[in-house]
């Protein structure tokens, strides 16, 4: 579960990182401004967009210079228009151009995710069910792109491998068939979710015998869903996985399942393209 204080302790992280990542032993290029002068930016959307990351570009700026001032115009979740204007920043000319890379990185990488996010979960509206993301994120930027899945309107699934079971068929195999596995993951961590993913109508039997939370339907077809969802009536969770396009998600919703699982909201997010240009005071 996605919680505040992991959010927070994330971003301090993160930023720190990026930061040292491209600033390394100083910015050459940005000391040739006399270190007295100041400068206004604005910064730009280029395109429609769902935006995320206020809270990254702040921390940039924090972290490479607390006197720099950011006026916001909009908040995460907010959708804008090209040429909109997403804020204001003042301060030392030299640290302005310091900050702008990463911070424009952080943003226009989670409103990237957020935007493709808000296109899918537009696409099943009024059909109640949740779409989720999955662990196909960019290395390091988990909690991150996690997040701007939310501000987009969808959902998390697991955060990682230790705060819920996703039983696959490997693990199925190495246990010695469903029945084990679900067993041993309710006695090994009581409590957490144990989901587990089927492949044939017996596996999804033996998968609600078992007590599983969540079964997860990999490959199914669209009869096969919804006689699935009316199989199992409401004993356990059903999850949608694989095959998930444009033409095939809202019809995967309307099966009746209670979440599709989509790779594509971390993985094929194209990054918004943005501005940062100094302006006349």
């Amino acid at each position: 579960m996605l919680t505040r204080d992991k959010l927070d302790k994330d971003i301090q992280a993160t930023v720190t990182n990026a930061l040292r990542e491209d600033i390394g032993g100083g910015d050459i290029t940005a000391q040739l401004i006399p270190a007295e002068n100041t400068a206004t930016a604005r910064v730009i959307s280029r395109q429609d967009a769902v935006i995320c990351g206020v809270e990254w570009v702040n921390e940039v700026f924090r972290q490479v210079d607390p006197e720099l001032k950011i006026e916001w115009k909009v908040a995460d979740g907010d959708r804008v228009e090209r040429d909109q204007e997403l804020f204001i920043a003042t301060g030392s000319a030299r640290n302005l151009l310091t900050a702008e890379r990463s911070a424009l990185n952080f943003l226009q990488t989670l409103s990237g995710t957020a935007t493709i996010s808000r296109q899918y979960a537009d696409m099943v509206e009024g059909t109640g069910v949740k779409l989720l993301d999955t662990r196909k994120t960019l290395p390091g930027l988990r909690t991150a792109q996690k997040y701007a899945v939310t501000c987009g309107g969808c959902f998390n699934h697991r955060l990682g491998l230790f705060d819920a079971f996703l039983i696959k068929e490997n693990h199925i195999m190495g246990c010695g068939g469903i029945e084990a596995a679900i067993k041993t993951a309710q006695t090994n961590e009581p409590g957490k979710p144990v989901e587990v993913e089927v492949e044939t109508f017996e596996e999804l039997q033996a998968a609600l015998i078992a007590g599983a939370d969540i079964i997860m339907l990999d490959n199914f077809t669209l009869e096969e869903m919804r006689e699935s969802v009316e199989f199992v009536a409401g004993q356990a969770k059903l999850e949608a996985s694989g095959n998930v396009t444009d033409a095939t998600l809202r019809p995967i919703a309307e099966t009746g399942v209670d979440y599709i699982s989509i790779g594509a909201l971390t993985k094929h997010c194209q990054a918004v393209d943005l501005s940062m240009r100094f302006v006349q005071d």
